[in-house]
């Protein structure tokens, strides 16, 4: 009987509760934070603010520059 202990255990109680202790976790993460969401929004207007100055510089160049994306381009 004491040798049925150890295998009792390792077979049937470790794995179950593995399984639900991740079980649980993953029901606990279903959704985002309101943190992460806020810091998604962030990123996504310093995404956005990033792009119009990309945007605002290609303007610049092709009125200063005309054919600065063709020598560009030719480089590579």
């Amino acid at each position: 009987m004491p040798d049925a202990i150890p295998i009792i255990l390792f077979s049937f109680v470790i794995p179950l509760w593995i399984i639900f202790h991740y079980v649980t976790k993953w029901k606990q993460m279903k959704g985002i934070s309101p943190e992460d969401e806020a810091s998604l929004s962030d990123l996504r207007t310093a995404a956005d603010r990033l792009e119009d100055r990309l945007r605002t510089m290609e303007r610049i160049m092709d009125d200063e520059i005309p054919d600065w994306r063709s020598r560009h381009n030719d480089k590579f």
